[in-house]
């Protein structure tokens, strides 16, 4: 993307790729989502590995359940992504990839990946990996998604409890390169506004079913009594 783009013309290009009303909760996922990567599209260090894949769609899946209606969420992830310089299908395939990769290895083995630097590990892994040892490597809060992410996918990972595993994804991201501190800020972040989402989408699907058992009984006590004739 070039340099010369502004956010106003990322958001014009995603609002004529996705000209559909959007729902007031997911509005600031969203513009937080377009702001971030069209931020990203403009930073030399940075590369769309698989961490930022798998990190990415797991952010837009996890905030996007529930979206309605459910046949626009791919258009909307699509949207996002052209809009701001990216490969939506590239970014699914990089994601996919590592995930079918991670869930053929122990949690232990990807320990000993990072020590080693990468030595041993499936492709998706040893990229990011490469990546991270670049000197104009640029951080996103999106790659801590995407390491405890891979993580979790791996196999014996299911044993662990949530805070262990954090925990875990917080010593192999500093031991990759990582800063403890950051990667602790955004895991906080990722899961609190996750939460806080997931309870604000089931408070509106509790709102629409209220409003429409309204509807419902309003219905049936303006419709005309079984038997009776109708006025006029």
């Amino acid at each position: 993307m070039s340099a010369a783009l502004t956010v106003a013309d990322s958001k014009r290009a995603f609002h004529g790729a996705f000209p559909h009303v959007i729902a007031p909760v997911y509005r600031r996922m969203v513009d937080e989502l377009l702001v971030e990567l069209h931020l990203l599209s403009r930073q030399k260090g940075f590369r769309p590995d698989s961490l930022f894949a798998v990190g990415l769609v797991q952010v837009f899946d996890g905030f996007a359940k529930g979206y309605r209606p459910q046949k626009h969420r791919e258009a909307l992830f699509e949207a996002l992504c052209r809009s701001t310089g990216f490969d939506p299908a590239d970014l699914r395939r990089q994601h996919d990839a590592a995930i079918a990769a991670m869930g053929d290895h122990e949690v232990e083995e990807v320990r000993q990946w990072i020590e080693r630097q990468g030595e041993g590990a499936p492709a998706p892994l040893a990229d990011a990996l490469a990546s991270i040892r670049r000197s104009d490597f640029h951080y996103s809060r999106l790659m801590a998604v995407g390491l405890l992410t891979l993580l979790e996918k791996a196999r014996g990972a299911g044993s662990l409890e949530p805070q262990a595993m954090r925990q875990f994804a917080h010593e192999l991201g500093e031991s990759m390169g990582l800063l403890r501190d950051r990667l602790d800020k955004d895991l906080s972040l990722y899961a609190t506004n996750l939460e806080k989402m997931a309870q604000a989408v089931e408070l509106m699907e509790e709102t629409v079913a209220a409003e429409r058992r309204r509807r419902e009984r309003q219905e049936d006590l303006s419709a005309p009594a079984e038997g009776v004739p109708s006025a006029g």
